[in-house]
């Protein structure tokens, strides 16, 4: 986790409280499980690191913003925010066919316009919050352009229409304040890698509200056995969406087991908002027609957990593919390898499986919050999960994946 400071915000003697409470919250955070360490059982096979990362050449990264407490005071904090940061194949340009696919529009997606005209994603990702998405664009095209991230039209010219997305964080975060910046767009993007995925309050999830409990960043992967291809599908989301009532996790209504610990906040949210975003990721080579496929079939994961696409709700799904290297050059001929609709399915199985399983990690990963004027949110309670999926007999053995 990157955690950033306002120095003028806090005396040395506050500062340096907030370094050790962020450098355990740091620790606390690799070591607290993920969903199927609590016994939570899924379908399908998960990738060697049940991530987005388990798509070869797939890097993330993130940058949190955490500062400030007590009343809320617009442009000092207190601030819970930040910006996660999704690299298709690295720091390489190689742009990859992509689909992208609106189930609530309530919400932000920029540079869908392009890849639905061209069918290629040529940029990284970036997901913050919702007023933060005109700096992290701009700042996304500067990094480009500084790292000579591009292959340019003709000499020196540039240009590009990057992929940014958003969902709404002020209950916790003074995000009139404005505080992501240029400079942890480019922290976001620099530190990607691949590897294990932070999840929970991390980067754009930091301030992120899901089905009334603390949600955030999760991930999640399968792998196709070898007779259906042996290719991998990957998850990211950042889920910041939904009603307690309808939570359901494993079949098992949790959201109606668990009606207390709902948010702290005053005005109380309104049920069934907030936004979901979802980026997934293959090595199977698919064409964008067949990538806003995989998309559209997100939101039957989103489902399994109880989401709707609420009135209020910026649900919105992006998909692309690895494969087909170099498909994107400007001269000569093309040739390409394109995965049969007839077998497609699996992977459309795949998908659904990864969603559900990444939000319930970010469900897991999240620690209890508090932000602006006290606004409190709180995690996902562990052990009354176990039980209730104990009662329900839908419980694994703890630790078996």
């Amino acid at each position: 986790m990157q955690v950033h400071f306002d120095y003028g915000a806090v005396s040395s003697l506050t500062f340096l409280l907030f370094l050790l409470l962020s450098c355990s919250a740091d620790l606390h955070g690799q070591e607290r499980p993920r969903a199927r360490d609590l016994g939570i059982p899924f379908e399908g096979q998960p990738g060697p690191l049940n991530a987005i990362t388990d798509v070869s050449g797939v890097e993330v990264g993130h940058a949190t913003l955490i500062s400030g407490e007590g009343s809320l005071l617009v442009g000092k904090g207190p601030v819970r925010t930040g910006v996660t940061a999704v690299l298709p194949r690295g720091r390489k340009y190689d742009p990859v066919f992509a689909g992208w696919y609106s189930l609530n529009g309530n919400g932000e997606m920029t540079g869908t316009t392009w890849i639905e005209e061209s069918g290629f994603l040529e940029s990284p990702v970036l997901i913050t919050n919702t007023h933060s998405v005109g700096v992290a664009r701009d700042a996304v095209v500067e990094w480009m352009f500084k790292n000579r991230y591009y292959d340019p039209v003709s000499g020196d010219i540039f240009w590009s229409l990057p992929v940014v997305a958003e969902t709404y964080d002020g209950l916790l975060n003074d995000i009139n304040g404005f505080h992501v910046r240029n400079e942890h767009v480019f922290q976001a993007l620099d530190q990607a890698t691949g590897g294990a995925v932070a999840e929970g309050n991390v980067g754009g999830g930091t301030g992120m509200v899901c089905h009334r409990f603390k949600g955030g960043i999760g991930t999640a992967s399968r792998r196709l056995p070898e007779d259906e291809g042996g290719f991998t599908i990957g998850v990211i989301v950042q889920a910041n969406y939904g009603d307690r009532r309808s939570l359901t996790i494993a079949g098992v209504p949790v959201g109606r087991e668990i009606e207390d610990l709902l948010p702290d906040i005053n005005p109380v949210n309104s049920a069934g908002g907030g936004s979901i975003i979802v980026v997934v990721a293959t090595d199977a080579p698919l064409l964008p027609h067949q990538l806003k496929r995989i998309a559209r079939r997100v939101p039957m994961g989103i489902a399994r957990v109880g989401g709707i696409g609420a009135n209020t709700s910026g649900d919105i799904f992006l998909a692309f593919s690895t494969a087909n290297a170099g498909a994107s050059r400007r001269s000569g001929t093309v040739e390409l390898k394109m995965l049969p609709n007839d077998r497609l399915s699996p992977l459309f199985q795949a998908t659904i499986e990864a969603t559900e399983e990444a939000i319930v990690n970010a469900l897991i990963a999240a620690e209890t919050m508090t932000g602006i004027n006290g606004n409190t949110v709180y995690s996902l309670p562990h052990t009354r999960l176990q039980q209730i999926l104990r009662e329900y007999n839908r419980l694994m053995a703890e630790g078996n994946n």
